[in-house]
């Protein structure tokens, strides 16, 4: 069997690459439906369904990928090609139809893996891919914005794809068992006993590889409008109470502190899942502080935090880390810390409790404190256990989430009455 393609038949390697493709694609697309229905109750069951889920979900996204690269060899091995000619170019409509679905087909394979590699990269994602190339793409920035316009893409044209596949397959099971004609035995690799009997030169339109297109740009606009991106959350900007600290212009005295209005404030965290590094942040919180570095005791002030837990960013692991077997947000909406100030040989020190899901656990924040003019920035960072507060107990597989969880705490003032 010729490796190239013929005027009859298509080549080995041809062959390879469509029945490749489809093995790829319709193991992409059962795994992606079976672990979507399963998400939903996972969710809301055990840890150990929750990582089967994210198990599916890897095995889709990496089978993803792969589809995306073999289909893109296919299409510029194809290019490169001599086209098989119709078997009934008489009927025109049939053959247009064919030649549409073809079209359509082409644009699927690379449309919907990589609409699903944008949403996955675009956002922390849940269930990593296996793969050790990274998880972002380049170009892609991490925004639930697009991440959620990708999103609907990908689901869109897995619609579609669907159609296509099954138009095609109608096609070829028509040919097989009605037409009764050579259709599917030069795809499959059996050649006939004669060459088919060929009506005419081949001849080929613009007008179904337009109308293809133009249903993609369209499902392409469409899921852009359609989409709808959860608003953004805000920090709280300023806290409940001023921050005080001596200036580097005008030193304080216990009598006359100076006072702090927070401008901007991050308290992020990063945890290991499937070995993939994953960052999150608490988007609205409140905070109490005082702070005086010329105090006659050691402690210097204190601080009071109040976190809102439902207000947890975590791309597409937000919904499976508010459940009951993780934050359990509904139970316990918020966190707080509660902390004393001193000085350390590095900087300063918050010590404390921090309250968290019913348990009270003892923590201290590192973190460092400068003032420039009337700006005072601080930045801190400390690690703290999931198991400790009851996150993810189910989860006893450090390699499937990780045990040790990184906060780290930002934020900037600006003097003010």
């Amino acid at each position: 069997m010729a490796i190239a393609n013929s005027d009859t038949s298509y080549g080995t390697v041809s062959r390879i690459f469509h029945w490749l493709t489809a093995l790829l694609i319709l193991s992409a697309i059962a795994l992606g439906l079976i672990a979507t229905n399963l998400a939903e109750g996972a969710l809301q069951s055990d840890s150990a369904a929750v990582a089967q889920v994210a198990t599916l979900f890897s095995l889709h996204k990496t089978i993803g990928v792969a589809a995306f690269f073999v289909a893109l060899l296919r299409i510029l091995w194809a290019l490169g090609q001599t086209n098989p000619h119709p078997l009934h170019p008489e009927k025109r409509f049939e053959t247009a139809l064919a030649a549409f679905v073809h079209w359509l087909l082409y644009g699927a394979m690379l449309l919907v893996p990589l609409s699903g590699w944008i949403h996955h990269a675009a956002q922390t994602g849940f269930a990593p891919i296996w793969w050790p190339f990274g998880q972002g793409l380049p170009f892609v920035p991490q925004s639930e914005v697009l991440a959620t316009i990708a999103g609907t893409i990908h689901h869109m044209g897995t619609d579609a794809l669907m159609v296509a596949i099954a138009l095609h397959i109608v096609g070829a099971l028509k040919h097989a068992f009605i037409d009764r004609d050579a259709t599917l035995a030069r795809m499959a690799g059996r050649v006939p006993f004669a060459p088919p009997t060929l009506q005419g030169p081949a001849r080929s339109h613009a007008l179904p590889a337009a109308l293809a297109l133009a249903l993609w740009a369209t499902i392409l606009v469409a899921g852009s409008f359609l989409a709808k991106p959860h608003a953004p959350h805000t920090a709280t900007a300023t806290p409940a109470a001023p921050i005080t600290h001596a200036s580097t212009t005008a030193p304080s005295t216990a009598a006359q502190p100076d006072t702090w209005q927070v401008q901007t404030g991050t308290i992020a965290f990063e945890i290991s899942q499937f070995g993939a590094s994953v960052g999150g942040s608490f988007q609205n919180w409140q905070a109490d502080i005082t702070f005086n570095p010329d105090a006659p005791s050691t402690t210097m002030g204190r601080a009071d935090v109040q976190i809102d837990i439902a207000s947890l960013s975590l791309g597409g692991l937000t919904s499976q880390a508010l459940g009951a077997h993780f934050f359990d947000a509904s139970a316990h909406p918020n966190a707080q810390f509660s902390a004393s100030i001193s000085a350390s040989d590095s900087g300063y020190l918050a010590t404390g409790v921090l309250r968290l899901k019913g348990q009270e656990i003892s923590v201290t924040l590192p973190f460092t404190l400068s003032i420039i003019d009337d700006t005072a920035t601080l930045q801190g960072e400390t690690r703290l256990d999931r198991r400790d507060f009851g996150i993810g107990a189910g989860v006893t597989d450090e390699g499937q989430l990780g045990f040790g969880v990184l906060v780290r705490i930002t934020l900037t003032a600006k003097r003010g009455a």
